[in-house]
């Protein structure tokens, strides 16, 4: 359990700003999170002290940003516990990450008539490249239903399998309900089936221990920015074996071997599938915000935020006609929930009266807000550098709005 909160908190300079008078209280953290001042730091020392394009170069600046990078890329493959450097490939984020999987695996694996599932809780950056390519390839999406309280229907899961079933494509944890997806047991089904799975961590790295090994992964993607790294930055992960059967996902510098105007031969893992010169400031800055996490323990950051969780819910719960979306037994550091008739802009757009940042709307979610037939929600994620002294002042917020309107 994290002890020396104070401490932590000072890490974070923007936590001491003040919002219309009133103190920051940043609780979207499930969109982005905060950067603890080593982050920036390194960022800064990067541009001012190694700033050379990579890999090519001899001169010096080049060899110590070559090294930098292929370091932070050790670091990423640590703590995901992947096998090797190799299977860690860099993109801009989450989004990127399943596009690339979604574009090359549907070109080498996938004919007119083969099946992905997904879930019904996916964002919708793991909905879209997959109707892309069902536009482009003419293949079919099945969907993985989601029960009452937020939890994936596991039975009807295992029924969406057939001879045609060339993916598996979910999220680890969901951003609007929280929900912790038994994904162990999702890709052990899915093996049975000859069938890889790609893992959405985006909402999962930032709050839990991923070990893609012992998960069985076959994919496994996360955005930077959610870890308190910097944007546009983010890291596939891929088991080598499917990544050599890959075709690359762009052209161009750096992906290459060799290029005559007859044919080109492509690089080696990893670079095969990074081409252009790479965001080398940005993978080690979050080489550093891993580092970071570590420094605290990512086992003590799960129990400081569920215990936020579990005193936010309780006292939420208690305000008269909350509805919280999201009661599964396994949650993560989210709450969506709607107060009576209050629209949940509204709600948000007070609560930011009073310095309290929430996120509002269908969370790049819509088909998830169909079945729980609602447009939005207002949502609050904690980090681990949240307070109760916070949610107790978001909650006497929340009572105030509910009281006004």
């Amino acid at each position: 359990m994290i002890s020396d909160i104070e401490s932590i908190r000072k890490d974070f300079p923007i936590l001491g700003h003040t919002v219309y008078n009133k103190p920051l209280i940043y609780f979207d953290n499930a969109a982005t999170t905060q950067k603890p001042r080593q982050v920036v730091e390194k960022i800064e020392e990067g541009y001012y002290n190694v700033n050379a394009n990579i890999h090519r170069g001899v001169h010096f600046l080049s060899q110590a940003a070559t090294e930098a990078h292929e370091n932070a890329r050790k670091k990423v493959q640590q703590f995901l516990h992947a096998h090797s450097p190799g299977e860690i490939i860099f993109t801009r984020g989450t989004t990127e990450a399943i596009n690339l999987v979604a574009s090359s695996f549907s070109d080498a694996c996938m004919q007119p008539g083969d099946e992905v599932i997904i879930s019904g809780m996916e964002h919708h950056s793991n909905i879209v490249p997959w109707q892309i390519q069902a536009a482009r390839k003419g293949i079919a999406i099945k969907v993985i239903p989601v029960g009452e309280k937020g939890e994936l229907c596991m039975d009807r899961y295992k029924e969406l399998f057939s001879e045609h079933t060339r993916l598996v494509s979910v999220t680890h944890i969901s951003n609007v309900l929280g929900t912790v997806n038994p994904v162990r047991e999702i890709i052990e089904i899915a093996h049975t089936h000859g069938v890889p799975v790609l893992i959405d961590g985006a909402q999962a790295v930032p709050h839990l221990k991923v070990d893609v090994e012992a998960l069985g992964a076959d994919f496994y993607v996360f955005s930077g920015h959610k870890v308190y790294g910097p944007t546009g930055i983010g890291v596939l992960y891929g088991k080598e074996e499917w990544l050599d059967k890959l075709p690359p996902y762009q052209g161009g510098g750096e992906m290459i071997a060799t290029v005559t105007f007859e044919k080109t031969v492509f690089n080696e893992l990893p670079f095969k599938f990074e081409a252009g010169t790479p965001d080398y400031i940005g993978s080690t800055a979050l080489a550093e915000a891993l580092r970071y996490v570590e420094t605290i323990g990512v086992e003590n950051i799960a129990a400081y935020e569920n215990d936020l969780m579990q005193y936010a819910t309780e006292k939420l719960t208690a305000i008269e006609g909350v509805r919280i979306f999201g009661q599964a037994r396994h949650k993560s550091s989210v709450l969506s929930f709607l107060t009576g008739h209050i629209h949940h802009y509204d709600m948000g757009m007070l609560l930011d009266r009073f310095g309290i940042a929430v996120r509002t709307g269908h969370h790049c979610a819509q088909p998830l807000m169909k079945v729980l037939g609602i447009e939005g929600t207002v949502r609050a994620s904690f980090s681990f550098y949240n307070t109760k002294e916070e949610i107790d002042t978001f909650i006497n917020s929340v009572e105030r709005v509910r009281t006004l309107l």
